[in-house]
């Protein structure tokens, strides 16, 4: 499709390796092993932290909880992933205190405008190339 369209891919590194999840560039055989390994390996850690944090609240040893499947709230209380549902006002209410840390990331207005404003911009310029990219290569695509 790059190709019917008249896109080349341009990437530029300083290491054999750094484009190695790029999608323009072929797989590297040795390169797919590596990241599968590293996955594989995180895969690992994930469910020992799991099960050591979870401890005996796990009610199922099904290997499928650590499939990649996502679970509702309440499908995750029954798996022993989670102790309930709730939110964090929920949680204020319980424990009868206003008191709790916040990590939502604030952002000031100034960055909400700027923001927008690049991505208008961004949106403006995609917009404009696909016109042109659209019009000059029709002919190309039939």
């Amino acid at each position: 499709l790059m190709q019917k369209l008249g896109v080349e891919d341009r990437t530029m590194t300083s290491g054999e390796n750094k484009a190695i999840l790029s999608m323009t560039q072929p797989v590297d055989p040795a390169q797919k092993a590596h990241v599968q390994a590293v996955l594989d390996n995180v895969h690992t850690h994930f469910i020992n932290a799991v099960k050591e944090g979870r401890g005996k609240k796990l009610k199922s040893n099904d290997p499928e909880i650590f499939s990649g499947l996502f679970w509702t709230g309440e499908q995750a209380v029954k798996l022993g992933i989670a102790d309930r549902t709730g939110s964090l006002n929920t949680l204020k209410r319980e424990l009868k205190t206003e008191k709790a840390v916040n990590y939502t990331i604030e952002y000031s207005p100034f960055d909400s405008v700027l923001g927008r404003m690049g991505s208008s911009i961004g949106q403006g310029f995609a917009t404009s190339i696909s016109q042109q990219v659209q019009s000059e290569n029709t002919t190309k695509l039939q």
